[in-house]
């Protein structure tokens, strides 16, 4: 078959559809990529065609509103600046991406599209290519849940709200499809009911762990969670003599990262993070990725060791505990591995993460990146390190999630 795989968000949003890739290119289907250009060299080194949404999603969100937006805190009035500034800037983003979309798609005529929520032309799309089309979701709560709101509103209110959570997030999704229609090329009118209709019948596979989040037995037979899958990251990578050392003289390593998450202050959230960590003699990699993290001029290099860009499915093994942001791959990397978390979520599914792994007993309840301070980053710390029922938890869920394999019930799954 020929598969278009294509996802709008950071690099925590790409890595799901890239492990789906590899999965389908050792079955022997074509795999065209299609995602914002920043990702274009991940896509290509994993041997998949590409086709480019354009730099302009990503440059958004490094702007300083997307800073603001995407750096945690709770709504207050700058924030709500940021979120109309990046409004005004994303309508012209979209309409470019979602004409990419259509072109890309009716040119290459695909036998299955996965996409994930933020790429809409595919749900148009599948109405006239009924059954083609797979929503992928890295994070839950999309479909109704009777105990949980969706995911956008992070929380439980009880079945009644909760259901009436769901319904607004769907009303919002099908007034934004609608509102995208009069940009297309295509002729044929779209109506509003065709798009509900889509949305409520197309299939769905949620990419996470039962470990972590069980399919609810209520759910249609279109709807399926069917485990956590992850890409080898380190075919073409090699440890520095630096790391290695560093990783020889240490025993007990925290792993520091906020993966692709920026923010408005990060030299003084690393300062602060850092600080804690040399008071109480704890030796951590931290990871600067896209920028959340700065690596200051001046450090204890025998306590602290600097990367940028490093295999998860390497370093994670090796370290005791990790402190990130609460991204979905980041969660599921850091469990299956056996390494306890405490979790800094910025936004969104990542506070549905944050509760997750504390509701699971892997680690602490985190708090809002932008709320942390020396006093209660400190007392989280000493908690996370200190307390080893962490550490035997998540090495319990290690085991239980090294029993999954759900490879082949995700390819029949896809094709059928």
């Amino acid at each position: 078959m020929k598969i278009i795989l294509t996802s709008i968000g950071t690099r925590g949003d790409m890595e799901p559809f890239l492990a789906l890739g590899e999965i389908l290119k050792d079955k022997g289907h074509h795999i065209i990529c299609m995602f914002p250009e920043q990702f274009r060299n991940i896509a290509e080194e994993s041997g998949f065609d590409f086709a480019s949404l354009g730099k302009e999603f990503i440059e958004m969100l490094d702007s300083p509103a997307g800073q603001i937006a995407m750096g945690g805190g709770s709504f207050g009035f700058k924030k709500l600046r940021a979120y109309i500034k990046l409004i005004s800037m994303q309508n012209a983003v979209n309409k470019k991406m979602i004409l990419i979309q259509e072109s890309v798609i009716e040119q290459e005529k695909p036998d299955r599209i996965l996409h994930n929520g933020k790429v809409i032309y595919p749900v148009i799309w599948s109405r006239k290519n009924v059954g083609k089309t797979i929503l992928i979701s890295p994070v839950p709560y999309l479909h109704y849940v009777k105990n949980h709101a969706h995911v956008a509103f992070n929380g439980n209110y009880g079945p009644f709200l909760n259901k009436l959570t769901y319904r607004l997030a769907n009303f919002g999704l099908v007034k934004t499809i609608m509102g995208s229609v009069k940009w297309l090329s295509s002729s044929s009118k779209v109506k509003q009911r065709e798009i509900q209709q889509a949305l409520f019948s197309n299939r769905a596979i949620y990419t996470i762990s039962p470990t972590l989040f069980q399919r609810p037995n209520y759910w249609s037979n279109h709807l399926q969670v069917l485990g956590y899958h992850e890409r080898s990251k380190t075919t073409n990578w090699e440890p520095s003599k630096a790391l290695e050392d560093f990783l020889g003289k240490h025993q007990k390593i925290v792993f520091l990262t906020f993966g692709s998450m920026i923010n408005t202050a990060p030299a003084e959230k690393t300062k602060v993070i850092m600080n804690v960590l040399e008071q109480n003699n704890i030796p951590a990699i931290i990871n600067t990725a896209s920028g959340g993290l700065i690596e200051p001029a001046s450090y204890n290099k025998d306590l602290f060791h600097f990367v940028s860009n490093i295999p998860y499915d390497f370093i994670f093994p090796k370290m005791y505990a990790v402190i990130h942001h609460g991204g979905s791959g980041t969660t599921h990397t850091a469990l299956k591995y056996g390494c306890s978390s405490l979790i800094l979520p910025h936004i969104i599914d990542q506070y549905v993460w944050n509760k997750i792994n504390y509701e699971k007993g892997s680690g602490p309840l985190g708090i809002d990146v932008s709320n942390i301070n020396a006093k209660n980053i400190q007392a989280k710390l000493l908690d996370l390190l200190n307390n080893n029922n962490y550490k035997i938890k998540a090495q319990e869920l290690a085991i239980e999630m090294s029993n999954e394999d759900f490879k082949e019930s995700v390819h029949q799954t896809i094709i059928n």
